[in-house]
Formats: C-alpha cells, structure tokens, sequence
C-alpha cells in the first residue's frame, strides 16, 4: 500500500476529535540550496504527518507572493530537478512518512515524463501534485505510466468545481483529493469566512469516496481545526516557508506544535 493510503487509513472525515492529517509544504532548496534534506527531517520529527516538497518553478501562477519569493530564492540557489533528486537519493533511510513533489509541469516535462517517475519511484516519492496538467490530459497520457512507478496523483477542486466534476475527479481519484479553499492564490488567512465554511460543508455533504485535505489559506491552530472539521486533513505551506524566513531549521518543531496544540 501506498504510504499516503496508509496515512489516510489512520483518519476520519466524520468529526473534529479524529485524527487529522497535517501536511507540510516547502520549497527545495530554501531558504539554502542544501537545507531540503534537514527541512524534511526536522518536519518528520515534529510529528508533522505528510510533507510536500515544492519543485521551484520561474512562473508559478497558483502561488501567492511568499511561495513566489521562495521559489525564486531557491531557484538562485541554484536549485534544479536534477539537484532535487540528488538531495534526495537516501531521504527513505531516515523518513518513513509520505512525501509527495508538489509543482508545475514543465520541468516535469522537460525531464522527461517517464525518465521523472522513474526518479521518484527510486528515491521513494509517493505522489505528485501538479496544479496545472489538467485531469483529462493526465487521465489520457500519463495514468499508466504513474501507475506503472507507484505514484499516486493528486486533484485539485476548488469552490468553483461543478459537482459533476468533482465526482469525476472522486471517481479515478487514489490517496485524497486536494481541496483547494478558495479561487485565489495560495497565502495565509487568520480565518475561513462563510462562503469558505459553506463550500467545506457542500463537499462533506457529496460523501465522496476520496478523503479530501485542504490547502491555500492554513495558517494556525483555529484555521488548521476550521478546514479539518469535515476534511481528513489540511496543508499548510505559505504560514511555513515565512516561518523558515524569519527563524532557525531548527525552530520547526515549535511551528508544528503551534498547528496542533497551541499553547493558550
């Protein structure tokens, strides 16, 4: 089984009090070229459930500013797919949670479908999240060759999905299905207003098959328990890589426990 199926098996879309999935997303190679690996172990240490390691991309449309900066720091770090999967040539002698790659298609393309899966499969890469290959082009051109390697693929719906879609989407879906919170760009929010809970609400009340984890907008403990109420999960990525900005790797762990047990 798959190390995200095997995570997932562990929560609950039924209620607040279940366990939850809290996801992590960074980007490699930032805030230094060589700080990936220690971000990654440092996040597993915290207890942090999943990890999703951003691929730097030149034009990242669905970012907002703070992954955007992050992106272009690591990018003139020197960051590459080629130095990404080198960094991570024996990340699975030391992680045992999920890690997914989480980018734009391009470079994905540019190295090679096939030659990138290849990749993953070998360094022990479970998923990828590609916000801008479209379900269809996916379903027609690559499912076979990710089945072929192990990786599972993540959707994106969005509060704008029609439910027919999303039931789609529910229906070749493997892992979850990433809920994104809103239409706008990723970047970190004190809270989640009506709308938002409504459309968390219309999703839940769908019991799809596919357990759904949120992101865009997770910023602390009150957002973390809002978008999990109905969900099995949620990511945060925007929130983290300001945290990374402004404080030590080593200061993660704090970060973590801030989402999960906040301190009154």
């Amino acid at each position: 089984m798959n190390r995200i199926e095997r995570a997932l098996e562990k929560t609950s879309n039924k209620g607040s009090k279940s366990k939850k999935i809290l996801s992590i997303y960074f980007t490699a190679g930032y805030p230094e070229l060589n700080d990936t690996v220690s971000v990654i172990k440092e996040l597993q240490d915290s207890g942090v459930d999943m990890i999703e390691i951003g691929l730097p991309f030149s034009d990242p449309l669905a970012d907002g500013p703070t992954i955007q900066a992050s992106s272009t720091r690591a990018l003139e770090n020197g960051m590459t797919t080629a130095i990404l999967f080198d960094q991570l040539t024996n990340i699975r002698k030391e992680i045992d949670i999920p890690l997914l790659i989480m980018g734009y298609f391009n470079p994905i393309l540019q190295y090679g479908v096939e030659a990138f899966c290849i990749k993953c499969a070998k360094i022990g890469i479970d998923g990828l999240i590609i916000p801008d290959l479209p379900v269809d082009v996916f379903q027609q051109n690559y499912a076979r060759t990710f089945e072929k390697y192990g990786l599972l693929n993540v959707f994106l719906i969005t509060p704008q999905t029609s439910d027919e879609r999303i039931r789609y989407i529910d229906g070749i879906s493997k892992g979850f299905i990433y809920m994104v919170s809103s239409a706008s760009t990723t970047g970190a929010i004190n809270s989640f207003d009506r709308g938002q809970s409504k459309y968390f609400e219309r999703i839940h009340g769908m019991d799809l098959k596919t357990p759904q984890i949120v992101g865009f907008g997770i910023s602390n403990n009150e957002t973390f328990i809002q978008a999990t109420q109905f969900t099995s999960g949620a990511i945060i990525g925007s929130a983290f890589v300001k945290f990374l900005k402004e404080n030590s790797v080593t200061d993660i762990d704090r970060f973590a426990k801030s989402i999960v047990h906040p301190v009154s």
